[in-house]
């Protein structure tokens, strides 16, 4: 499995030098690939009766493509993802332009995870529907394949009309690989879809007998849709806030045996302070796994 890190979006704070230092102390230590959550907003929860989202306005998310532009000139061969950028929120055409950008500024290093989201709050504010984003999602997907490998594209669906235009320049990566998020509520349709589209999926299970059917059942749609299923990539997570050092091999193991392609480690909500602490997480947890 490839490891790698998710960036502590909501603890890094907002200096220039932690962020730099962060990913590059990961790039150092061996990870192979760091990962970034997306909000573009946050709530006033004084104005959201009984709200259930995880952030708030509290929460700090430094923005996704503009932070991957800053990374890819700092750091030499670590992979940048997303996961995920929550499209549904964004227009299509302008995120295909977004990741082509940092795929040719990175050299070919990224990777774009992509998902509905949950805050209709976002949605209303950035203009698009919230009731609808599942289903337009598939056609954001063909579109933005269509854009990264085709100099001139002439799309008409129900939702994106793009008449004899392109991007240019183009991505590195043609397509650029295009992992899902998602889970419950509504999992049978996220794994239909990602057995369907996806190269890859971020699921939010364990690695236990539950987690092992629901992989199941995704690569049975995966070979219902005339797909190798072995070729669906699969990135396990391993939060530090609710394990134990001793356990994360095991853990590690179990991500192994479901199939796993990738597994990242989660240091946010752990009680760590500053950056140089979340770096010092890491790198034990590297050296546990690893070793």
């Amino acid at each position: 499995m490839q490891l790698g890190v998710i960036f502590p979006q909501t603890e890094i704070g907002a200096d220039p030098k932690a962020v730099r230092d962060f990913v590059q102390a990961a790039e150092g230590i061996g990870y192979e690939h760091v990962i970034v959550f997306d909000h573009v907003l946050g709530v006033d929860t004084a104005h959201y009766q009984g709200w259930q989202g995880p952030y708030t306005k509290h929460d700090m998310f430094h923005e996704p493509f503009v932070l991957y532009g800053y990374l890819a000139a700092v750091t030499q061969r670590i992979e940048l993802v997303t996961a995920v950028i929550i499209l549904g929120q964004r227009q299509t055409a302008l995120v295909a332009k977004q990741a082509a950008e940092v795929d040719v500024l990175s050299g070919g290093r990224l990777r774009l995870g992509v998902g509905i989201g949950w805050n209709a709050a976002e949605y209303e504010a950035l203009g698009e529907n919230f009731h609808n984003r599942g289903k337009r999602s598939e056609e954001q997907i063909a579109v933005m394949r269509a854009l990264w490998t085709q100099e001139v594209v002439d799309f008409h669906g129900r939702w994106h009309h793009i008449s004899h235009a392109g991007l240019n320049p183009l991505p590195i990566q043609r397509p650029i690989p295009l992992w899902l998020g998602g889970g419950r509520p509504g999992i049978e349709a996220v794994i239909e879809r990602i057995g369907r589209l996806a190269d890859g999926w971020f699921p939010q299970f364990a690695p236990d007998d539950v987690g092992r059917a629901t992989l199941e059942r995704m690569r049975g749609y995966a070979r219902a849709a005339g797909r190798d299923p072995a070729s669906i990539g699969i990135e396990g997570r391993i939060s530090i806030a609710n394990s134990t050092p001793d356990t994360w091999a095991q853990q590690a193991e179990d991500w192994g045996a479901l199939g796993s392609t990738h597994l990242s480690v989660n240091t946010m909500r752990a009680g760590l302070q500053t950056p140089d602490a979340h770096i010092a997480a890491i790198e034990k947890f590297f050296t546990s796994v690893r070793n």
